[in-house]
């Protein structure tokens, strides 16, 4: 679909109840991406997974990099409030409660600037592979927000300090935040498909209130 601002992809909830997936696909990926992995986390649940805009090589992105690990600050804040217009368009369209993102990489890492700066528009967030994606000069307030950041110790694209940053920054903003350094790499492994299950056990399937 390409209206609502994004190529998108939506997929209606067959579960009542559960709460709607944001699915934030990584560099090269696209609106098909992510969801498998968002059936596989939470069945049943409506999954909204929006096409990032930026090219890099001709592949899809959220936002622009100058580096690795080195990000187009403005492009970024511009991208940022760009994705939660369109989350609040969506929602409207399709009668949607306030959803959980799961993020890959980039997608990851865009979904941390949504938390960062608009945590109004998620209900919380899975984050794959993140960093922190900008200095704050004071954390928000994300009190009980839920947050899975799950990182790889041998992830050649983001070193321990910006990963470690992110989640003080998360801790020091009050998220109900779960993280874990796991013994792998950038990719995605079935590990991350164990925890982030049990993740939405706890945190994914309430109706918000």
């Amino acid at each position: 679909m390409t209206d609502l601002g994004f190529i998108h992809q939506f997929i209606p909830a067959t579960q009542p109840g559960r709460t709607p997936l944001l699915l934030l696909h990584g560099t090269g990926g696209d609106e098909h991406d992510l969801v498998t992995l968002g059936q596989r986390l939470s069945p049943g649940a409506a999954l909204l997974s929006p096409r990032g805009k930026v090219l890099e090589n001709s592949m899809p992105r959220f936002f622009r990099r100058l580096a690795t690990g080195v990000f187009d600050q403005a492009d970024l804040k511009a991208r940022t409030a760009e994705l939660a217009e369109f989350i609040s368009a969506a929602r409207k369209a399709y009668d949607l409660d306030t959803p959980i993102a799961v993020g890959f990489s980039n997608g990851a890492n865009i979904a941390a600037s949504l938390l960062l700066t608009r945590p109004d528009v998620l209900r919380g967030a899975v984050l794959l592979r993140a960093l922190l994606p900008f200095e704050l000069p004071a954390p928000p307030d994300l009190t009980a927000k839920p947050v899975l950041l799950l990182s790889g110790d041998s992830d050649t694209m983001i070193a321990a300090a910006p990963r470690e940053k992110l989640a003080a920054v998360l801790q020091a903003s009050g998220a109900d935040l779960v993280y874990k350094v796991l013994p792998i790499g950038h990719n995605l492994t079935q590990d991350d498909l164990i925890i982030a299950a049990q993740w939405f056990r706890i945190f994914g399937l309430e109706p918000s209130t």
